[in-house]
């Protein structure tokens, strides 16, 4: 039986802030694996602040079992080097921002096309960015698919936290993005923008989140 300190997640890349902002309320975050790997979500998708706006980079995967493949076994297409595109779109993106230089060197490792699967490549790449933040919330894998509704799963996140579902500015504080100039504040964006945004900061925008 899960404690109340366990959340039940999604897999997700570079995920949004209230994603995180979940986390940082848990010990153990259990990850969805054993579920069949659905399309338009944050699992091979984020969304990022670039000098034209809104700008959703898309992870190129491979189901082998085709459309019964579970999340556990989807791969990552790196031969047409997606990776290298993410790192360029980011890095233009925050450049300008004021804390990109004291990231940077952390998060570029990642984008190198060395990860085969999208699970283990979006577990390591959420690992970093929560020991970056200083938050110690624990992410282990589920090891049988978990039924909606279940009453021994408190807190169930993977299926409310998604592209589809429009967000509210007034349930995010508004912070400094990078082209404040250009545009109206967006909220919940992938946790880089705050990250890059806000700093050492980011924890505590988390925990009024």
């Amino acid at each position: 039986m899960l404690s109340h300190h366990t959340i039940l997640m999604s897999s997700a890349y570079l995920p949004p802030i209230e994603y995180v902002a979940f986390l940082l309320k848990c010990e153990i975050a259990i990850m969805e694996i054993e579920e069949t790997y659905p399309k338009q979500t944050y699992r091979n998708r984020c969304s990022i602040l670039s000098a034209n706006g809104i700008l959703n980079l898309s992870i190129p995967i491979i189901k082998p079992n085709g459309k019964n493949t579970k999340i556990k076994d989807i791969t990552i297409f790196n031969s047409d080097r997606w990776f290298t595109n993410h790192w360029r779109a980011i890095s233009s993106a925050y450049s300008g921002s004021p804390f990109f230089l004291y990231y940077k060197d952390e998060l570029h490792g990642f984008f190198t096309g060395k990860y085969y699967k999208l699970v283990e490549f979006n577990t390591a790449l959420t690992n970093e960015i929560l020991n970056l933040i200083g938050m110690n919330c624990k992410i282990i894998y589920s090891d049988s698919f978990t039924t909606r509704g279940e009453k021994d799963v408190p807190i169930d996140v993977r299926y409310s936290i998604t592209p589809k579902k429009e967000i509210e500015s007034k349930s995010f504080e508004e912070y400094r993005q990078v082209f404040s100039n250009k545009f109206s504040f967006i909220p919940n964006l992938s946790i880089i923008d705050l990250l890059f945004n806000l700093g050492p900061e980011t924890k505590e925008y988390l925990m009024r989140t």
